[in-house]
């Protein structure tokens, strides 16, 4: 099992992202509102207002995009997915994706909860 956690710069292509992941068989997922650092100094840190200006001229806010994936050909599959639907994240403000190892998991559905369940 994985934990995907996705960061996608432009939140009106979430709604494509999680038709995406159902149809390869990526039936959970938490999508969360998130802001980067950049856009938090600069707005709450006037010392660090003229960040503003070095990132972008109105970033809009991100989404942050968790789930727990218990095939690793689904990994890859959603990772494929992410880059078709935002582009490629080795472009600036596109977005990140990082994977980490799970070895336990409460709370989800019982097929995902067990090693090699």
């Amino acid at each position: 099992m994985e934990l995907l956690i996705a960061v996608i710069n432009d939140v009106d292509l979430m709604d494509e992202v999680l038709a995406g992941f159902l149809e390869i068989g990526i039936t959970g997922a938490t999508v969360l509102d998130s802001e980067g650092m950049g856009r938090v100094l600069s707005h709450d840190i006037p010392i660090f207002a003229g960040l503003q200006t070095l990132i972008s001229r109105s970033r809009p806010q991100n989404q942050t995009l968790f789930s727990v994936i218990d095939q690793p050909e689904k990994v890859d599959q959603a990772i494929a997915l992410l880059q078709d639907v935002c582009g490629r994240f080795d472009d600036p403000a596109t977005g990140i994706v990082i994977t980490l190892p799970v070895n336990r998991v409460v709370g989800l559905a019982p097929e995902l909860g067990e090693p090699g369940g």
